[in-house]
């Protein structure tokens, strides 16, 4: 009897202490229901989308524009050689590229007029035409952009910087990869400066020069270009 009296307080006991963590489970539960409907119910802030980049175009500007070939030779009745050099200030074409400096292929040429080539031998000039460059069926030369290396996009303030650009120039027809070394300066919203490349006779698979005044003509043709670019 005395067992029996005794454990009625530890059933007790034990039923109020069930009760206690049935209530705090439900308790955790509703806690956890609420805070789950509150968090569903907390609006999501839209994070605007960035705007893509657009590439900018630059024209050839009106002036500031002048295409030179140079090429040593050594003429009949003089003591040392000297250069030959041919002149152009027909130039035209586009170059879009993006603000990091990439260049977008398909819309980006510069279109050089070979048939006002001019230097300060007629009969030179004459046999360019006809036999070198073939200007009747090839008037123009293309070089089309294809990519910059050593600039970041960014021209400075004041003063120039430098890089490379390579493309291919399209001699009767045919593209010959070339590297350019570029010095651009910004002038406002223009950019100006010069480039230059050179190559051999038969790198591009041109006749050198061969008239009577002329005793000898080296292989090697730097071409020269000062630009002026305008921003649109």
């Amino acid at each position: 009897m005395t067992f029996g009296f005794r454990a009625a307080p530890a059933r007790r006991a034990i039923a109020l202490l069930t009760v206690a963590a049935a209530t705090v489970l439900a308790t955790d539960a509703n806690a956890q229901a609420t805070k789950k409907a509150t968090k569903a119910k907390t609006p999501v802030k839209k994070v605007a989308a960035a705007k893509p980049v657009a590439p900018i175009r630059f024209v050839i500007g009106p002036t500031g524009n002048e295409a030179r070939y140079r090429v040593r030779e050594q003429l009949m009745g003089a003591n040392l050689p000297n250069d030959a050099i041919g002149v152009t200030k027909g130039i035209s074409g586009t170059i879009l590229a993006y603000p990091d400096g990439r260049i977008v292929k398909d819309s980006s040429k510069i279109i050089i007029q070979v048939d006002s080539l001019k230097s300060d031998k007629d009969r030179r000039d004459g046999f360019l035409r006809r036999r070198t460059l073939e200007t009747e069926k090839f008037p123009t030369v293309e070089l089309i952009p294809t990519e910059i290396r050593g600039f970041n996009g960014s021209l400075p303030a004041s003063g120039p910087v430098t890089f490379q650009l390579l493309g291919d120039l399209v001699l009767k027809g045919v593209p010959h990869p070339t590297v350019w070394n570029v010095t651009a300066r910004a002038e406002g919203q223009d950019v100006a400066g010069s480039a230059s490349t050179a190559f051999t006779f038969k790198d591009v698979g041109l006749d050198q020069p061969k008239v009577p005044v002329v005793l000898s003509v080296a292989d090697t043709i730097k071409l020269e270009y000062d630009f002026r670019l305008v921003r649109q």
